[in-house]
């Protein structure tokens, strides 16, 4: 069963602030165009920020074939790519607070990017109304299988027997991906050159035609190539095995403790948009994410469905940015 990320008795405290938060939201963006009762009556677009075939994709097409069936009205994806995910984020936080520009994205440009960079072009709790939760998921270490190495310890004396000659791909600078890369090399000493892509899947693709060496990768992207032996995987980035890959050691059991990253996706609506719009969407998701059918597809991808409030959301925003603004400082990763 998908459950709340976020247990009842921390959302008391966070209740004033968010309160405060839709309040002064709701005073400085112009009023939406429309009401709950009557939305939608016209296709909907999620925007996805990145390209075909990554994590944020397959789950945007989910949420719109969900939408598309409970509203009787078309839910279309549209793929912008590209900044880790932030042009698309920027877009969706720019467009008419209608109910019909929805963003679905992972932790990368929400919570790590704003946490990463001195300079973002939006600000997610000024410019984004939460709606939902739908999926966390931790990272898989993914290599072409020519690379020497089967496990965490393998990675690392490899990695420092060749400082800087071993590179990963990632989504994008400042996506899960990237971070999880400088985190490893922070917390075990190591150097590896970073090659950034227009996401997850042409990221993934450089790791199987052997342009590059590794990844972080969400497990969604890869299922199909490690089940063809076009990849190999080496260890997930949660502090417990994946149920649904319960073969694989976490990086904490395999050599470096305390190593943990996980992704946390979710559909956002930009700032103004009405509550009951926003309201209707959250239902909608929610009770749809309860079926079997689509608890069973995320299970096989390897993440775990969770739904939320919108408040529960905006405050799993606030408390990640906030927990990795702090490991970008302890472990000394330098904003760009």
């Amino acid at each position: 069963m998908p459950r709340s990320l976020i247990p009842a008795r921390l959302l008391a405290g966070l209740f004033t602030a968010v309160t405060l938060h839709v309040a002064h939201t709701a005073n400085a963006q112009p009023a939406p165009t429309g009401s709950g009762s009557s939305y939608p009556s016209r296709p909907i677009r999620i925007v996805v920020p990145f390209t075909t075939g990554g994590g944020s994709d397959m789950l945007g097409r989910l949420a719109a074939q969900k939408l598309t069936e409970a509203f009787k009205q078309q839910s279309v994806i549209e793929n912008r790519a590209g900044a880790g995910g932030r042009i698309g984020a920027e877009y969706v936080a720019k467009a008419a607070p209608d109910g019909y520009t929805l963003l679905l994205t992972g932790s990368g440009a929400i919570i790590m990017a704003p946490a990463l960079y001195r300079s973002v072009p939006y600000e997610v709790s000024r410019d984004f109304a939460p709606i939902t939760l739908v999926a966390s998921s931790a990272l898989v270490l993914i290599t072409h299988p020519n690379v020497p190495v089967q496990s965490v310890r393998d990675l690392i004396a490899l990695s420092k027997a060749r400082p800087g000659q071993l590179n990963f791909s990632s989504a994008g600078p400042g996506s899960p991906g990237h971070l999880a890369g400088e985190l490893f090399q922070s917390m075990a000493s190591a150097r590896l050159a970073h090659v950034s892509y227009r996401g997850t899947a042409p990221g993934v693709l450089s790791v199987v035609m052997g342009e590059t060496d590794l990844m972080f990768s969400n497990m969604l992207a890869v299922t199909s190539a490690l089940q063809s032996a076009r990849l190999r995987a080496i260890a997930t980035t949660s502090l417990r095995r994946s149920a649904a890959h319960p073969q694989l050691p976490t990086f904490a059991e395999s050599g470096l403790p305390g190593f943990e990253v996980v992704t946390f996706y979710g559909l956002l609506a930009p700032a103004g948009t009405s509550p009951e719009i926003v309201d209707r969407l959250n239902g909608v998701l929610v009770k749809s994410w309860r079926s079997s059918d689509t608890q069973k597809r995320l299970a096989v991808d390897g993440s775990e469905p969770v739904t939320s409030t919108p408040q529960e959301f905006a405050a799993l925003i606030r408390s990640e940015t906030e927990k990795w603004s702090r490991i970008i400082k302890h472990a000394g990763i330098t904003p760009l």
